[in-house]
């Protein structure tokens, strides 16, 4: 007896062309998704949104993995640049750390590093 998770994983199957189709967009075996569809393994939940995302949203994270809880994923509002770690790198001219040009190597060393050197004398 079939449950819902392996119809809707045989409904992925069909909608990409097969078992095989699937796997390889998956970057998994056949016998994986094999594996899937006869219900001895149940769908990864990291494959899951890939699996939603390929099918069009006609296989839906839901079907494929009911124990997971898919709504707080979902309510989650999507990362944008100004919610990344790392932003993109300032323009030049940009107030924040610049790189140092080849002709004002100096300026990135401060005034009293520079032992020796008459920094007055440097353009």
């Amino acid at each position: 007896m079939e449950n819902s998770s392996q119809v809707s994983i045989t409904r992925a199957c069909s909608i990409l062309g097969g078992q095989a189709a699937l796997a390889g967009r998956l970057g998994v075996t056949p016998a994986a998704v094999n594996q899937w569809i006869k219900g001895l393994r149940p769908v990864p939940s990291k494959h899951c949104p890939k699996i939603e995302d390929i099918t069009g949203g006609s296989v839906r994270c839901e079907e494929l993995l009911p124990s997971f809880n898919w709504e707080s994923l979902r309510a989650r509002p999507p990362m944008d640049a100004t919610h990344r770690a790392t932003g993109p790198v300032p323009a030049p001219g940009h107030a924040g750390r610049q790189p140092p040009t080849t002709n004002r190597m100096l300026d990135t060393v401060p005034d009293r590093a520079a032992v020796g050197l008459d920094m007055r004398a440097i353009p």
